[in-house]
């Protein structure tokens, strides 16, 4: 038996462990690979631009420029859109931190609101309200691929004059109402992160609005050096060291091919999990399910939110427990306020209801485009299995 294989016991019957998720990387992709590191350009070269013309080919011709995280495409795109000490940034406090690190990068203060409890995104009435002389900018996220309402959105940033970095990091692949994310907006950011729907092994993108900020995103991207002609060298503003290797770039280009597969499969599993869990049981045990959205999420993860005040160990006994029963869960995320940073700045609990009682309480199960139908199947029976034993009437 392999060692990552252990004997279940629900069945009996050895089965491999099922991590939450797993990049799907095609023997095609790997030669190619291959080839470039055969090729003895390994950096920034000819592979990077062909993802970014691929990409941008995707967005509807809009610039694209390609990053080595989607932490350093939401740094960049603050910089574009000039967000500097004294300014704020209205975001939510239920993402990775790296939304609001980026804000503290540059100088500039997050603004926290609380988000909406059945998108578990940002809620955009509350947003308007928290708008100050100072802010800025609106960085909204799509959480799991659910879209942010993006009509509301450019409504409040075109009444306020306020520019939009939308935090899509989740979301390639989705839409909202037909129009894919990214084809439209302000600046939007996405990482190509190994969990992510595509992946460039670590990466990420940023589209924009002209050529003008794509040269200036160039230059924030390696150490703002601007090169004019064979020798020419100068630098004007102080950039960062951001480029993507060829080498993520050729992963990122056998990714995207394959995006509209990955985002039917990931759409047929989480319609599996949704049909399976809407159970009466489940109900009576409190478990709650995201949004049924099949049409406009990409569904980067499936995340459940687990009946806390009823379950005497927490989240931590669900997940051991599920792990024992040879599955992965996650977390995500943990309140951003909370951090011992935020509190340092003056956030405390009780300030952000619903992204406090979510964040205590959300689990991501295993989804990527490598499951079947039986892996769905046997994740929601261990689920239950674990529910039943924990959860107190």
């Amino acid at each position: 038996m392999s060692a990552s294989s252990l004997i279940s016991p629900l069945t009996g019957i050895a089965r491999p462990f099922l991590p939450m998720t797993r990049p799907s990387i095609d023997e095609e992709t790997i030669e190619g690979v291959c080839e470039v590191l055969r090729s003895g350009w390994i950096t920034s070269g000819p592979k990077v631009k062909e993802f970014e013309q691929q990409l941008s080919e995707l967005f509807g011709g809009r610039p694209v420029r390609a990053f080595n995280s989607g932490t350093a495409t939401l740094e960049v795109a603050l910089r574009l859109a000039g967000v500097g000490p004294g300014d704020e940034v209205i975001t939510t406090p239920l993402s990775w931190v790296a939304t609001s690190n980026v804000i503290l990068n540059v100088g500039a203060r997050p603004v926290f609101v609380d988000i909406e409890p059945f998108t578990r995104n940002i809620n955009l009435e509350r947003a308007e309200a928290a708008i100050t002389p100072a802010t800025k900018a609106i960085m909204p996220v799509d959480l799991a691929g659910f879209p942010v309402d993006r009509g509301h959105l450019a409504r409040i940033a075109a009444k306020h004059g306020l520019r939009v970095i939308e935090d899509a990091a989740q979301s390639l692949g989705s839409n909202w109402e037909g129009k894919l994310i990214g084809s439209t907006g302000d600046l939007v950011s996405f990482s190509f992160h190994p969990n992510k729907n595509v992946t460039s092994i670590e990466g990420g993108c940023l589209v924009m609005n002209n050529e003008a900020e794509a040269a200036l995103a160039e230059q924030y991207r390696l150490q703002g050096v601007v090169r004019s002609g064979v020798d020419g060298m100068d630098v004007a503003v102080a950039g960062g060291k951001f480029n993507l290797t060829d080498v993520a770039a050729r992963v990122g280009i056998g990714q995207l091919r394959r995006l509209e597969e990955f985002t039917l499969a990931r759409r047929d599993l989480a319609w599996g999990y949704s049909e399976l869990l809407d159970t009466p049981e489940i109900k009576r045990l409190g478990l709650l399910l995201p949004l049924p959205d099949f049409k406009q999420s990409n569904w980067h993860m499936f995340q459940v939110v687990l009946p806390g005040r009823r379950l005497p160990g927490g989240r931590a006994a669900v997940m051991e427990a599920m792990k024992e029963l040879g599955i992965g869960t996650g977390v995500h995320y943990p309140p951003i306020h909370l951090f011992t940073l935020y509190r340092q700045m003056g956030w405390k609990p009780g300030d952000f209801k619903y992204a406090e009682e979510i964040g205590r309480n959300i689990l991501t199960l295993p989804l990527f485009p490598a499951m079947t139908m039986d892996d769905v199947r046997r994740v929601v029976d261990a689920l239950t299995v674990v529910l039943r034993t924990q959860v107190q009437s």
